[in-house]
């Protein structure tokens, strides 16, 4: 009875081989997982602890944090939405590979820096180059995004779960250019620009059904 070892890509010594019967290995997606959610979990933690607690003991006390606080629940709400969404996305995959590993650090770079623009944005009461560089993080997210997907769906192909479910991906098309729109608009109005990052913070926390509908009529079919 011959012994089984994976085989990674690199070539092993002629000794190791004998008496082995070879298997390519597959990069899996668990350690990515558990990398992406603790790292916005702990994007999360640092949001929160830009609040201070204030020294006052009355309402009054806590007014001068509303700016911030407002900030935290939109940037709370995006980094949801981007788990949710990445966690549907990684649903639809079996094997990562390097392009995917680099692309997923890529969006988490920039999902790191949410905390930054957040509390500079609510401490600042929303003046404009804060708001515009606050839109400028989540158009290069959006855009890591759609570079993750790219990557995943050149690792499974054309005729992949996600590829069926993404269809014309018309709200991944339309959030950047709606971003665009913000990041000219507030330097003429914070509020416009504002309201443009709650819209798209609205379109997408509706859940969207595409890649479990997909993923369910395909696990029908197996059966």
């Amino acid at each position: 009875m011959s012994s089984t070892i994976i085989y990674s890509g690199a070539v092993p010594p002629p000794n190791v081989l004998s008496g082995f019967n070879l298997t390519r290995a597959y990069m899996k997606k668990g350690r990515l997982e558990a990398f992406s959610d603790g790292v916005l979990a702990i994007i999360i933690t640092i949001m929160v602890l830009e609040m201070k607690v204030p020294h006052g003991h009355d309402l009054a006390s806590l007014q001068p944090l509303i700016p911030v606080f407002v900030s935290y629940i939109l940037s709370f709400i995006y980094i949801g939405i981007y788990w949710n969404n990445h966690h549907h996305l990684l649903h639809t995959v079996n094997e990562v590979s390097a392009g995917v590993l680099w692309a997923n650090l890529h969006l988490l770079f920039w999902l790191s820096l949410v905390p930054f623009v957040t509390g500079w944005m609510g401490e600042n009461r929303f003046e404009p180059i804060p708001v515009a560089l606050y839109g400028v993080i989540l158009l290069m997210a959006a855009i890591a995004y759609w570079i993750l997907q790219t990557q995943i769906l050149q690792k499974h192909g054309s005729q992949s779960i996600l590829a069926k479910a993404i269809g014309k991906d018309l709200k991944g098309k339309i959030s950047p250019l709606l971003y665009i729109v913000a990041i000219l608009s507030a330097y003429f109005s914070s509020w416009v620009a504002g309201g443009i990052y709650v819209l798209v913070a609205l379109i997408w926390i509706i859940p969207d059904k595409r890649i479990e509908r997909v993923f369910n009529e395909a696990t029908e079919i197996k059966k």
